[in-house]
C-alpha cells in the first residue's frame, strides 16, 4: 500500500478560528463507546468513555440496547469535546468504528430502533442456518464469510419471525435494517443518512463482495424482503453532519472496530500480520489486489476511498478476553487478569485448553465446539493454558494465510490481552516472527482517526514500540503440536 493518499470526494474542514484541525474518532465497542480527540498527527487531546451493558437473556443470546448505544456516543463525545474548551472549535471531521457483525432493525421515520441490538457474540439462529450448509461455499465465495449465525442473515431472519414491530415496519414499508454502524450513522447524523460501509455491510452475509452491493439472491435465499437495507456506500466520504456540543462537524470515516484498527500507526504493511486482540481476536493480512479465494479465511475489504480499494485476509479467534471471563467464572478468581503475568512466567507446563468460547473460528470453523482442558492443572496452570489457547489459535491462523500469501516479517499487536508480555512471547516463539506491541491502547480510535483525518503521511509516529524477539521454546512448541494433533482429529482441519 502507498505511503499516504488524499480521499477521493472527502475533504475535511480546515478548523475553525484559525485553530489547527483536529478530529473526532468514535470506537463504538461492545462493553463502552469512547470519543478521543486527535490532533493531525495522531495524538490523543482528550478522551471520554460510557459503559455499556451487553444482556445474554438465553443460551447462544447476546443483546444491546440500541437507545443506550446512541445515548452513549453522543455522551463520551461532548465529554471529550467540553474537555477542549475553546479547541474544540477545531474539530475538522469525525470518524465512527463500529462492531461488524452486530446489526440492527429500526424505523426509519422516527429511528427509534425495534428491536435489541443483535450483538455479533449472538448466535441464537444457528440451528435455523443449517439448513443452507449445501450452499456454504457459494455464500462464502459471495461473500467472503463463512456461512455463520455471528454474521447479521440469520439475526434479521429471526427478528422478522419473531417481533411483532419489526413485521409491522416491514408492512407499512417504514423498516430500516442492516449492520449497526448504519443504525449509529442514521441517528448520528442530522440528514438520517442511511447508509453501510463495505465492511460492515459484508458482515450482515448478504452483501457480494464482488458486485460490493446487497445480492437478490442471498436476500431470497434467506427469505428477506428487499428495499430495507442502507444504500451502500464508501468507506470514507461525506456521510452527514454530527452536532455535538454546539459544534458540527462532518462524518466523513466508516469502519469496522478491527478493520479500523490496523490503520493505527498510518498506512498497513503488506508484510505485517496485524493482530488485535480484545474480547475476541483477529489476524489480518492486507493486500491491494483482489484476493483469490480462501477456502478456510475470510477476505474484505477494510478501505475503499473512490480511488483505492484495499483487501485483507481475515482469521479470528472467537475466545480470547471472552475466555478470560469463562474462565474467572470456572476456577472463582475475579482478579484473574492480575495474576496472569507472574502465571505465566512460571516454568511449569500447563495442560492444554481446547478454545471454543463463542463458537471455533478460523482456520476451523466449527460453530458448536466443546472448550475444554486436557490434561490436570492447578488453577493457575489452567489460566496459562487458555492464554496458550490464544496464541495456538493465532498461530493456527497465521499458518493457513501463509499457504496463500508471502509470509510475514513481523507481527503487529494492539488490543487489551496484548498487554500480557507472556502472550506475545508465546506469539514470537511459535510464529519465528518478532511481535511489535506500541504503547497504544486506542488502536481502533486512533485507526479510525487517521481515515478521518485524510490519512496523513505522518501519524502516530512517535509511539512507544516493544519488540519481542522469537526465542526457542522446545515445551510450548511440543504443547502446541499435541494441540494441533488433537484439533485435527477434532476437526478435520
Amino acid at each position: 500500500m502507498q505511503e499516504s493518499h488524499a480521499l477521493s470526494g472527502v475533504v475535511p474542514a480546515k478548523g475553525n478560528r484559525g485553530l489547527s484541525p483536529i478530529y473526532l474518532a468514535i470506537d463504538q465497542g461492545t462493553h463502552a463507546s469512547r470519543a478521543v480527540v486527535l490532533d493531525g498527527e495522531g495524538r490523543v487531546l482528550s478522551q471520554a468513555e460510557r459503559r455499556l451493558a451487553l444482556a445474554k437473556p438465553a443460551p447462544d443470546r447476546a443483546e444491546q440496547d440500541g437507545e443506550e448505544m446512541v445515548a452513549s456516543i453522543f455522551d463520551a463525545a461532548r465529554e471529550a469535546l467540553a474537555a477542549l474548551g475553546e479547541r474544540k472549535r477545531g474539530v475538522a471531521a469525525a470518524g465512527l468504528a463500529s462492531q461488524r457483525s452486530s446489526c440492527a432493525c429500526w424505523d426509519r421515520r422516527s429511528g427509534r430502533a425495534l428491536a435489541p441490538i443483535f450483538s455479533w457474540q449472538d448466535r441464537r439462529a444457528h440451528e435455523w442456518l443449517r439448513r443452507f450448509e449445501a450452499r456454504g461455499e457459494e455464500i462464502h465465495r459471495k461473500t467472503g464469510l463463512f456461512l455463520s449465525a455471528h454474521y447479521g442473515a440469520s439475526k434479521l431472519r429471526w427478528a422478522l419471525d419473531h417481533i411483532p414491530a419489526v413485521r409491522e415496519a416491514r408492512d407499512d414499508g417504514t423498516l430500516a435494517w442492516g449492520p449497526q454502524a448504519s443504525f449509529l450513522v442514521f441517528r448520528m447524523t442530522a440528514e438520517r443518512a442511511l447508509v453501510a460501509d463495505p465492511q460492515c455491510a459484508a458482515r450482515t452475509q448478504l452483501w457480494n463482495l464482488h458486485s460490493r452491493d446487497w445480492d437478490g439472491e442471498l436476500l431470497d435465499l434467506f427469505g428477506l424482503p428487499a428495499g430495507f437495507l442502507p444504500m451502500t456506500a464508501r468507506t470514507c466520504q461525506p456521510f452527514g453532519t454530527f452536532e455535538v456540543e454546539g459544534i458540527a462537524m462532518p462524518l466523513v470515516a466508516v469502519n469496522g472496530d478491527q478493520s479500523a484498527a490496523v490503520f493505527a500507526f498510518g498506512a498497513p504493511e503488506e508484510d505485517s500480520a496485524y493482530i488485535n486482540i480484545g474480547t475476541s481476536a483477529f489476524v489480518q493480512r492486507i493486500v491491494a489486489r483482489t484476493p483469490p479465494y480462501l477456502p478456510r479465511q475470510l477476505t474484505g475489504i477494510v478501505l475503499d476511498d473512490g480511488t483505492h480499494t484495499v483487501y485483507s485476509l481475515e482469521g479470528n479467534v472467537n475466545g480470547a478476553a471472552s475466555a478470560l471471563d469463562w474462565l474467572r467464572r470456572e476456577i472463582g478468581i475475579d482478579d484473574v487478569e492480575a495474576h496472569l503475568p507472574g502465571w505465566l512466567a512460571r516454568a511449569e507446563a500447563p495442560p492444554l485448553f481446547l478454545n471454543g468460547i463463542a463458537g471455533l473460528g478460523g482456520p476451523f470453523w466449527k460453530a458448536d465446539f466443546a472448550s475444554r482442558f486436557v490434561g490436570d492443572g492447578e488453577p493457575w496452570q489452567k489460566a496459562v493454558a487458555v492464554v496458550e489457547s490464544i496464541a495456538f489459535l493465532l498461530q493456527a491462523n497465521i499458518e493457513e494465510m501463509d499457504r496463500h500469501v508471502a509470509s510475514a516479517k513481523r507481527i503487529r499487536v494492539s488490543g487489551g490481552v496484548s498487554r500480557l508480555d507472556g502472550l506475545c512471547r508465546r506469539l514470537a516463539s511459535l510464529s519465528g516472527l518478532p511481535v511489535h506491541r506500541r504503547d497504544d491502547p486506542e488502536a481502533t480510535a486512533r485507526g479510525i482517526g487517521y481515515l478521518a483525518a485524510g490519512c496523513p503521511s505522518r501519524w502516530n509516529a512517535d509511539a512507544a514500540e516493544e519488540v519481542f524477539e522469537p526465542e526457542a521454546d522446545e515445551g510450548l512448541r511440543e504443547r502446541y503440536e499435541r494441540w494441533r494433533a488433537i484439533m485435527r482429529e477434532e476437526t478435520g482441519i
